[in-house]
Order: C-alpha cells, then structure tokens, then sequence
C-alpha cells in the first residue's frame, strides 16, 4: 500500500510539473458543476469573453486591428452599470496619471499605439483565465513575481532569462511540493509605469515632476529628464515586444524542458543551502521522470517540454491601456493587449474612478490590491464592479497588509466575500506592506517580516475554511543585495554592495528560492502529505 500510495504520488506530481492542466486530470482538478456553467455562460452572453477549453471547442480568436478606438462598446450595458467604451474612463476621476505639457505629442504618441499589433492575444488570456478559475476552486496556486519596475536601461536577455529561471526554479518546488498545479504570471513586458507620493519631488529648493517610471519620465533629475514624454510608452511597448518574444522563446523552445531542470539554478544560488536543497528536489524529479519513461510515458511531448508563461502589469497609465485595448472580431469582445492581466492598485482602486472604470469592461482577468484602509463594504462593491456576473477566474484579490493588520483585518474581508458568494482568487503580496528606510537612506524589506505575513495569510485561511490562492512577489533572478535576512544574510550595512532597483527592493533569487520552499512545505501540511 506504502509503494501504490508513493507511485501515484510521483504519477500526480510529474502530471502536473509537466503543466498537463489544460484539461483535467482526474476528477477532483475539475470545475464545479456550477462554476463551469457560469464560465460557459459567460462566453454566449458577453459577460467574461471566456469559454473553457474543456467544455466545449471554442472559434479561434483573432484580434481586429482598429485605427482608433470607437466611442462605445457593442455589449448592452447592464441596467445598473453605465455603457462602457475603452475611453469612458475619462469621464471619471484619474489619479496618479501624468500631466503631459504637449497634447500634440501625446495624441501623435497613441496614434502610433492604435496602429501596433496586440502584445498578446485573445486564446492566451482565455487559457489564462481557466486557470485562474480553477484556482478560485481551490485546485491550484497562482505565483506572480518579476522586478518592481522594469526600465530601459536593465533590459537585457540575460536579464529575462534569470528572472524567467528563478520564477520556473520557484514553481518547481511549489509543484512537486504542494502536488498542485501552479499558474506562472511575470510582472514582465509591461511593468514600467508606478504610483507616486507626492506629483513633484524637491531637492536642495528644486521642485521637479517625480519620476514615474520609465514609460513617463527618466530617473535623473533634471527638468529635461523629467518631462513627462508620451514617446516613452512607444518605447515601453517596443521593449515590452522583445521582452514577450524572450519569454516565448525560453517557455516553449526547450528551455523549460523539465529534464533541464538542473539548469534552472541560478550561478550564485548554486552552493548556498537552498540551492543544495533545490538540487536534492530536482533528483526526486528526475527519478520521477525515470519512473514514468519506465512505464512507456513519452515525455519529449511538448507537455513535458514547454510551459505556460504569462504576463501581467498594474494598470496605471491609462492612455497607453486604451491604446492597447482591441475588440474580438469574432466575440465582439474587448481586451487589453498590453498583458494577459492586469490589477488595480491600491492608490487607484476608488469606486468611481477611472481605473475601475476602464478594467470593468475588458475581458482580461483583472487583480485589486488591498490594504487594511479596505472595509469589508467596500470590497464586495469593488468586487460588484469589476466582476458584476461573478465569473470564476476573473479576479483576485491580492492583499497588503502587514502581519498583524493582516491578522486583524482579513477574516472580516473574508467572511464578506463568503456571505456574498463572491467567487475570487485571495494572493498574498507580502513585500509592499513591509517596506522600511535604513538610516543611511536605502528603502529595504526585512526577509522574516516577509515570511511572518505569508504564515498569517496560510494561517487565516486555514481559520476560516478558505484557500490560500497565490503569492505576488517583487524578485530578481539577479545576485542584489536589496531586501535584508534570508539565507543569504543581507544586512543594513551590507545593501549598498549590490543595491540597483530603480524603485522599491527585490527579492534575490536565493531568498526568493526560501520563500518557495516555505510555502510548498505549508502547503503540503494543508493537503496532508509529509514534509519534503
């Protein structure tokens, strides 16, 4: 019995490592009954522009190329919601957007990106969506992570790559650990543009516009450097195109061949203790794989050899979303083909403002950050805003809090939802709300605050009966020394070695590799298997 339980242990783990989750596998990875109605609901009355795969063969999708954005959207309005159109958000309050000085040069620069071909395409965000629905059902976790903002002068393949490698490295361990299927979303190829304090910054008695992130301004400060250019969202959608050619290539040309697997560890990760813990996990994999070539299982098929990678930013700058956004020409639907998803921040998530407005009528699955400032209330009407048909898959809720605040305030958020039968996925963003300055001036984030939040999020779901759905992390696969603790022992005195963020601190791969490990252990008590 110990060796059958063991043997459909490794079938199950390798089944889901080799991302087989387009269709179910048994029949707990399936969709309720009820959900999976509602999905395909969704897709014949316009509600979500999502059909699942596993219900039925869905047309394929092309994207129209339009001009210009037309005024209004060709789906009825609801009685109680206003008709939308990609350009309704500006009849409603937008914060954090930059004041552009030339309305000429900001109209020539979303011509340009009216006339550009889609970043992504209508079947990728569908088939990101099911997953999404899914883990809204408990049946898998969701892991987010990518650089706090990308910038021009970082770009660089090797830069993807190492990113994209911590990212499968992290996924690896979840997987195999939890025997759950992990959904991969890089805050990649679009996560230029961040919210601001104050609009203007002074130092030494000179006030300048604040630097807004390399889709709106420059970094240095000097009043040519930050001048809020509209061509600079010409050049992020450019360097947003190379960066999802990158991930393309590595998710599907052999590089996230799971018989690579070794490859995966990262130079400087390799002889740190969870880089020895990564290695000692890979040779369970690969005896796992040994196992199933043994019983005939063909694993050079591209299930084995290729994975689903996708991509997501916060939408912050509306002109550039709106200039991205294109109608199905078979569905009539509307997406914004700047990122598979994309969420709402917590500085912009006001029930009559423009970012809801604008993310309520697209089709993409949608994220919301919350703090303890949100009342259980207000969340069931963001909710109500941004997922009126209440659509598995369409939002998650990611939460921001800090520990204790966490601890206080989340059962309350949770009960509400539950109450009201809300159908969200709940991820975790542990490194926002523990944020701190060092006295020599370096922004950082303490590892154990980190990993204090992450065990309160586990511990309050566990409480209260609901699942714990992803983890949205700001990480590098680069050797920084940013955030403090952690296996690799970054210190206050010693973040100035490696310190090259363009705004908040990242993870290094090795602390990011310890979080992976933590959760996947967490998991694995919640399911019942024992400790890896």
């Amino acid at each position: 019995n110990i060796f059958i339980k063991k043997v459909n242990l490794i079938i199950r783990s390798i089944l889901l490592l080799s991302s087989i989750n387009e269709t179910p596998i048994d029949a707990d990875m399936k969709l309720s009954i009820s959900s999976a109605a509602l999905l395909f609901a969704s897709g014949l009355n316009g509600g979500a522009a999502f059909v699942p795969v596993s219900l039925g063969s869905a047309s394929k999708s092309s994207l129209s190329m339009v001009a210009s954005v037309p005024k209004s959207s060709s789906a009825p309005a609801s009685p109680t919601q206003k008709e939308w159109s990609p350009s309704s958000w500006k009849n409603a309050v937008a914060k954090q957007m930059p004041v552009y000085e030339n309305e000429e040069e900001l109209e020539e620069a979303i011509q340009t990106l009216n006339g550009v071909a889609p970043l992504v395409f209508a079947g990728e965000v569908r088939s990101l969506h099911e997953k999404l629905a899914r883990v809204s059902q408990g049946q898998g976790f969701v892991l987010m992570g990518g650089d706090c903002a990308e910038s021009f002068k970082e770009f660089h393949v090797n830069h993807v790559r190492d990113n994209f490698r911590v990212i499968m490295q992290m996924a690896l361990v979840m997987t195999f650990g939890s025997a759950m299927p992990v959904v991969k979303i890089g805050r990649m190829a679009g996560q230029f543009a961040k919210p601001r304090s104050e609009p203007n910054e002074v130092i030494d008695g000179v006030s300048l516009p604040s630097y807004r992130g390399d889709n709106v301004n420059q970094e240095e400060f000097t009043p040519e450097a930050r001048r809020n250019n509209p061509f600079l969202m010409v050049k992020a959608y450019h360097q947003s195109a190379q960066t999802l050619n990158i991930l393309r290539a590595f998710s599907t040309g052999g590089f996230a061949d799971i018989s690579r697997l070794h490859a995966w560890n990262l130079d400087f990760v390799e002889n740190t203790e969870e880089g020895s813990r990564y290695r000692r996990l890979a040779a369970k994999v690969d005896e796992s794989l040994r196992f199933m070539k043994a019983i005939g299982v063909d694993t050079s098929k591209p299930e084995f050899t290729s994975v689903d990678f996708y991509t997501a930013h916060e939408c912050l700058l509306l002109p550039y979303e709106q200039a991205l956004t294109r109608q199905d020409s078979t569905t009539g639907k509307w997406y914004d083909c700047s990122s598979h998803m994309l969420w709402v921040g917590e500085r912009t998530r006001d029930l009559d403002g423009a970012h809801l407005e604008f993310t309520r009528g697209i089709g993409n699955p949608l994220g919301v950050k919350i703090s303890d400032k949100c009342t259980p209330e207000e969340l069931i009407r963001i909710i109500e805003t941004m997922n009126p048909q209440n659509i598995p898959g369409k939002l998650s809720i990611i939460v921001r809090m800090g520990a204790e605040k966490l601890r206080k305030n989340l059962p309350g958020l949770i009960r509400a939802v539950q109450r009201e039968g809300k159908a969200v996925v709940w991820i975790s963003d542990p490194v926002h709300g523990n944020t701190r300055k060092t006295e020599n001036g370096f922004k950082t984030r303490d590892f154990d605050n980190i990993r204090s939040e992450l065990r309160a999020f586990f511990d309050v779901h566990d409480e209260m009966g609901s699942h714990p759905g992803g983890v949205h992390l700001e990480l590098t696969g680069e050797d920084v020394t940013e955030c403090t603790g952690g296996v690799s022992a970054v210190t206050d005195d010693t973040l100035r070695h490696r310190y090259n963020t363009a705004c908040d601190p990242r993870l290094n791969g090795s602390q990011a590799l310890e979080l992976a490990f933590l959760i996947a252990e967490r998991m694995r008590l919640r399911t019942g298997l024992p400790p890896l």
